[in-house]
C-alpha cells in the first residue's frame, strides 16, 4: 500500500543520492549546520540547504495539515530535547540522517552500531516516558 511516509522516505533517499552525486557530500544535517559557522567556503549551498528543510517542512504541515506533537509540549522541554540532540550529535559524530539515509547506503559499520544506539535509546526514552500506556 502506497502511503505518504513511504513517499516520503523515498523522496529523502533520493535527494540524498542526487546531494552525493552532486557535490560528493553527505546530506547530514548536523555536518552541514555546523559548516555554516565554522568553514568559509561553501556556507551559500549549506544556507540554501538548511532553509529548504525548514521552509519544506513549514510548507508540509500546512498543506497536509499535520497535528505536529510539538504544540503539546512546553517550549523548556523542546529547549532540553534539543540541546540533547545536539549533544548527542557531537557525541555521535553525526545525526540520524547523516548515519541512518547516508551512512548505511554506503555500507558503513560505524553508521550502523550509531543507528541501532539511536532507535535504542528512542525506544528507552519512550518506554521511560510512559508515552505507549
Amino acid at each position: 500500500m502506497f502511503t505518504l511516509p513511504l513517499l516520503g522516505g523515498a523522496l529523502i533517499g533520493l535527494a540524498s543520492a542526487i546531494f552525493l552525486a552532486a557535490l560528493g557530500r553527505v546530506a547530514g544535517i548536523s555536518g552541514v549546520l555546523s559548516g555554516i559557522f565554522s568553514e568559509s567556503s561553501g556556507r551559500g549551498w549549506r544556507v540554501a540547504f538548511v532553509l529548504g528543510i525548514v521552509l519544506g517542512g513549514v510548507w508540509a504541515g500546512r498543506f497536509f495539515d499535520v497535528n505536529i506533537a510539538a504544540n503539546q509540549v512546553s517550549l523548556l522541554w523542546l529547549a532540553i530535547a534539543g540541546g540533547l540532540v545536539g549533544f548527542g550529535t557531537v557525541m555521535g559524530s553525526g545525526c540520524t540522517s547523516g548515519h541512518g539515509v547516508c551512512g548505511l547506503a554506503r555500507g558503513s559499520i560505524r553508521s550502523l552500531v550509531a543507528v541501532v544506539v539511536f532507535i535504542g535509546s528512542g525506544i528507552l526514552t519512550v518506554t521511560a516516558m510512559g508515552v505507549f500506556k
